[in-house]
């Protein structure tokens, strides 16, 4: 990545989401100047940077062709694993189907975007608990919304936002019977989180466990492929 991309991902512009928390820290910030010791001031006006920061919202180049499955989320892939859907998916089977689990820390772009071109079939919003969005058991007991994508072949594809230890909201960008694009914003976690990819049945990862996603760019699956998954190699 050369200097210039660098600076663009890291000075990216703020999502309208994280206006008003920075509104917040900087009118406390000024407040703490104006009451207090300067210590407290810079330390508020570091938390309003670092909110600008988490709220960022850069651009991204999404691969076009069709059979593609974009990842959804910026971070790491923490499992790739078999299993029937979550039933709140509604994508009309219990087959076992590869779910690709992105995990978001909060240092990563938390903006959340379509993995597929298509429309909204539905959407579910499970309340829940906040334990830590890397477990295996946060798709079931953790805070978390789930969106059903119907591509234009008919096929479903299920993305689940999941809340994590610190998350405390779920935001969502689109509604059910809207058209979205591969790479298109969908929704946000606040702060730090997972989203869990459900693929078609039959469909293999080409992602692996370890590796660094970017969210509207980053291949999860070609469905149009019939190659075997890789297998993982470091180097």
């Amino acid at each position: 990545m050369s200097l210039i991309d660098t600076i663009t991902r890291t000075f990216a512009p703020v999502h309208r989401e994280g206006w008003r928390f920075i509104a917040i820290a900087v009118v406390a910030a000024l407040l703490a100047f104006w009451l207090l010791p300067d210590f407290f001031g810079w330390l508020l006006l570091g938390i309003a940077a670092w909110i600008a920061y988490f709220f960022r919202d850069p651009e991204r180049v999404t691969p076009v062709r069709e059979g593609l499955v974009i990842s959804p989320a910026d971070g790491v892939v923490s499992s790739v694993r078999t299993a029937p859907p979550p039933p709140e998916l509604d994508l009309g089977d219990d087959e076992p189907r590869v779910c690709v689990s992105v995990f978001m820390n909060v240092f990563d772009v938390h903006v959340n975007r379509s993995p597929v071109d298509g429309h909204i079939a539905a959407i579910t919003y499970i309340p829940g608990k906040f334990v830590n969005a890397e477990l295996d058991k946060a798709s079931e007991d953790n805070e978390r919304q789930a969106f059903s994508i119907e591509m234009p072949d008919g096929r479903r594809i299920g993305v689940v936002q999941i809340a994590g230890l610190v998350a405390r909201r779920i935001v969502r960008f689109v509604h059910e019977g809207d058209t979205v694009q591969a790479g298109e914003r969908i929704g946000l976690i606040r702060f730090g989180s997972r989203v869990d990819v459900w693929l078609p049945p039959g469909v293999k990862a080409s992602a692996l466990v370890g590796q660094r996603c970017i969210a509207g760019e980053t291949v999860l699956a070609d469905m149009a492929c019939d190659l075997p998954a890789p297998q993982p190699r470091r180097s």
